[in-house]
């Protein structure tokens, strides 16, 4: 990737964008943008207008999948959330005129606060505030998941009927894709049988709710004082209306517990603190989310699977990436080992070798 300059000339005309921000928000004798890495699927620009500081979030340059890219998507999200209680940025503003930037984007106001993933605050170092931290996970889960998405204007938003079945099909044909598409004589026998046990085990029915996503701790961001407050969801875009179920699951995969004896198939993907005994238990979490929810976390083995079931394919295609000459990320070649090493995680997951 170029640098952090050249990559933002590619994203920003930044006088276009001036000129279409003073019709929108008023004149202003300060004016700045700059890149942030770490913005996922969809890039992070910080702009600064005025007094307000304000993050500008749009699809990478060239050719995307819309689906995997939608802003004004997570911009509808977002601004249906506002009076909830599920912490999220207020949103400002959507642009659908992708001739502006070269794609549609949106603005949010930028929220204080940081991002935990994967190292703990010395702040948070305590027993108390480690256990605050996953009960503040979680009950922004079970507000994401009782919120009344059609009093707030979410009732088209997807298709919740049958989205676990499409889940394990959907990630099914992608691993088949990438074997047939993107050749190199390697094949990951434990994925396939990963695949086919989840097939055999979809639940026969399921709640239907909002669902994120994507809902882990390096999505989160929480306040910069103590004791730990999560401030903002971030990264909505692979939300919809589905079994929460999924969530819970996505979660648990990502949540290192106490007695875990297995080393995590990609660290850089799994909060390692956690498992410090002061930490909620992935037991606690469920019990937790149950008692806010009144749902059931039935099939557990199942959700969990689908969760490493998801990683591993996705960790596949980055691997067959790097074999293309597509990429010069670190991570990427890493996957020859740890996606098998996640597949078999699946695996002992559905044995109850890797227990909740």
């Amino acid at each position: 990737m170029p640098d952090d300059s050249e990559y933002l000339d590619q994203l920003v005309d930044e006088e276009p964008l001036r000129e279409y921000l003073e019709t929108r928000l008023g004149e202003t004798d300060t004016f700045d943008v700059s890149y942030h890495e770490g913005g996922n699927s969809n890039e992070i620009l910080f702009v600064t207008w005025g007094d307000a500081d304000l993050v500008l979030r749009r699809p990478p340059p060239g050719k995307t999948a819309s689906t995997a890219h939608d802003v004004l998507r997570e911009y509808r999200v977002l601004s249906a959330l506002q009076e909830t209680p599920v912490p999220v940025p207020r949103t400002v503003l959507q642009c659908e005129d992708s001739s502006l930037l070269g794609a549609e984007f949106y603005l949010m106001e930028r929220v204080d606060g940081e991002i935990i993933g994967y190292e703990e605050p010395d702040r948070f170092a305590t027993p108390k505030y480690r256990r605050a931290v996953g009960a503040e996970l979680v009950e922004t889960l079970a507000h994401i998941h009782t919120v009344n998405f059609e009093e707030i204007g979410l009732e088209d938003f997807g298709r919740p009927d049958g989205f676990t079945q499409r889940q394990v099909e959907r990630w099914s044909k992608q691993m088949v894709w990438i074997y047939e598409e993107k050749d190199h004589n390697r094949q990951v026998p434990a994925l396939e049988s990963l695949r086919d046990w989840l097939k055999n085990h979809v639940p026969e029915s399921h709640h239907s709710t909002l669902v994120h996503g994507d809902f882990r701790l390096d999505n989160m961001m929480f306040g910069t004082g103590t004791p730990p407050e999560l401030v903002a969801v971030l990264d909505w875009e692979l939300s919809t209306l589905g079994d929460p179920l999924t969530d819970l699951g996505f979660l648990l995969a990502h949540w290192r517990d106490p007695k875990d004896e297995f080393e995590p198939a990609i660290p850089e993907w799994t909060a390692p603190h956690t498992e410090h005994p002061d930490y909620l238990s992935r037991r606690d979490l469920v019990d937790r989310y149950e008692e806010l929810t009144d749902m059931e976390f039935s099939n557990e083995r199942f959700y969990r699977a689908l969760a490493v079931f998801k990683e591993a394919v996705a960790g596949e295609m980055f691997f067959r990436r790097y074999l293309d000459g597509e990429t010069s990320d670190p991570l990427y070649p890493r996957m020859r080992d740890r996606v098998p090493a996640m597949a078999n995680r699946g695996l002992r997951i559905t044995t109850g070798e890797d227990p909740l």
